[in-house]
């Protein structure tokens, strides 16, 4: 379980702090299944060239490139399927017919729209993460990222184009208009 410290919280911001010491902004999203199937549903089936997804826990970071759009994405039982084919996911987002006590672990309790700052609280990666009851990862969509190029490596100066999707999202799924403060790094530096 992830043990998160709120250290800043204002209308507009709320930062925590998570392991080992990063500042993460994030920005809740109501977790009723019809947005979040609508949501991941239009991640991998409309930007699945420009994301990569995976867990991101202490001690490990799954960043996976999807190798197409997917096949099929269905929906059964409180679990939404994506997949590619080859190999797939489930993502539990709904009401599960199991007990009550693990429907409540499996399915997802907490979503946001998340950007990791560095050390001047600049923001330096963009994403979207999922939670389940028990406050362990389901899921995190790194977005295309304006200081790495698109085969993420260190890009030579920002590409802020490559803050669309985020900013497509921020307003579709919360009503937010492109903020400056997006644009504030210079260049990558980790948090």
């Amino acid at each position: 379980m992830t043990k998160l410290q709120v250290t800043e919280q204002t209308t507009s911001r709320q930062i925590l702090t998570e392991p080992p010491n990063r500042r993460v902004e994030i920005f809740p999203l109501p977790v009723s299944e019809s947005l979040l199937q609508r949501l991941l549903t239009r991640l991998f089936e409309q930007h699945w060239p420009d994301i990569r997804f995976g867990v991101m826990v202490p001690g490990a970071v799954y960043e996976i490139k999807a190798p197409n759009k997917p096949e099929r994405i269905s929906y059964l039982d409180g679990y939404l399927t994506i997949d590619f084919g080859s190999w797939h996911f489930h993502l539990c987002i709904g009401d599960y017919r199991g007990s009550h006590e693990d429907a409540q672990v499996r399915q997802t309790a907490r979503a946001e729209f998340y950007r990791m700052l560095n050390p001047d609280d600049q923001p330096i990666s963009w994403g979207f993460r999922m939670f389940n009851g028990a406050d362990q990862q389901q899921l995190t969509v790194f977005m295309p990222n304006p200081l790495l190029t698109p085969e993420d490596k260190i890009a030579g100066e920002p590409d802020w184009l490559r803050l669309s999707l985020w900013n497509q999202l921020r307003e579709a799924f919360l009503g937010l208009q492109p903020d400056p403060i997006d644009r504030t790094a210079p260049a990558y530096k980790n948090a």
